[in-house]
């Protein structure tokens, strides 16, 4: 699977990308056998490894899920620094940088959850985190509006994520095989719309809980799904989602396989780690 002088780097990227792909596609295949009444839930991301408990080798699959997730959360944060996928300077390529930035901190939470999970230590559930931190957040001066900010951003997120899924290139940064070619480019589309509105979801709940000032308002990935299947035709609904999510899901394995990883040289990615740490401690 790999090329015999891959960068150490690269080999964490790559386990990284398919251990958020198992993630999704445990979130994914739970709430679609929720949807349609055979069992399952509509949990987020903790909650689906926890689902792996009760299985044979159950807290090994978590423990391995757990380092290839810390390899996503290291990559994550060297790409924004070193600005390993050449997205520049410009107030875009910024952005982008620091999403990814973000995103590592996120995935490195989530690491710390399914190792704690696999040592017996810890339990399922991502929708109380959500409103814990919210909590912490309209505390501060400015809560309010903070929030409010962050669930603007998360929508705009999820709105992009539904542009690239009708319009864009999601095999940037991919070289298939035309056996994988055929069916990675509607994969991707379905993952990314499903993707977009979880996340556009979560932001509407995050800028209601800013203007009513309550916690309770905020939601995760789980109670988004639940928020969905209690629509009209909710199951199709929840159904059609969690088939997304379950895309996104394979997609991510896609990626771990045949994305295109500039991995700078470990004694780099460090030296930039550590003038960004320098920088953040002198602001």
């Amino acid at each position: 699977m790999f090329h015999p002088d891959a960068s150490k780097l690269e080999l964490l990227a790559r386990l990284g990308y398919g251990a958020r792909g198992i993630v999704y596609c445990l979130v994914g295949g739970l709430a679609a056998l929720a949807a349609i009444g055979s069992g399952g839930q509509t949990g987020g991301s903790k909650s689906a490894l926890a689902s792996l408990l009760g299985q044979p080798f159950g807290r090994a699959w978590i423990g391995l899920i757990a380092l290839g997730l810390v390899g996503f959360a290291l990559w994550r944060v060297i790409e924004a620094v070193t600005d390993a996928d050449r997205h520049g300077h410009s107030a875009k390529g910024l952005a982008v940088r620091a999403g990814h930035a973000v995103s590592g901190v996120v995935y490195g939470g989530l690491a710390l959850s399914a190792a704690r999970l696999a040592m017996g230590s810890g339990s399922g559930g991502d929708d109380r985190a959500a409103r814990d931190w919210t909590a912490w957040l309209l505390a501060k001066p400015l809560g309010q509006v903070l929030t409010g900010l962050i669930g603007a951003i998360v929508i705009g997120v999820g709105l992009a994520y539904l542009r690239k899924s009708w319009k864009g290139d999601v095999l940037r940064r991919l070289s298939l095989p035309s056996e994988v070619h055929r069916w990675a480019v509607p994969v991707g589309r379905l993952g990314f719309a499903a993707r977009g509105v979880v996340f556009a979801l979560i932001g509407a709940f995050l800028i209601l809980a800013a203007f009513h000032s309550r916690s309770a308002e905020a939601k995760g990935l789980g109670e988004a799904l639940q928020f969905i299947g209690r629509q009209p035709f909710g199951w199709v609904l929840l159904a059609v989602t969690a088939a997304g999510l379950f895309a996104f899901g394979l997609f991510g394995l896609v990626q771990a396989r045949y994305r295109h990883i500039d991995a700078p040289d470990a004694s780099d990615a460090k030296a930039a780690l550590r003038n960004a740490a320098s920088s953040l401690r002198g602001t």
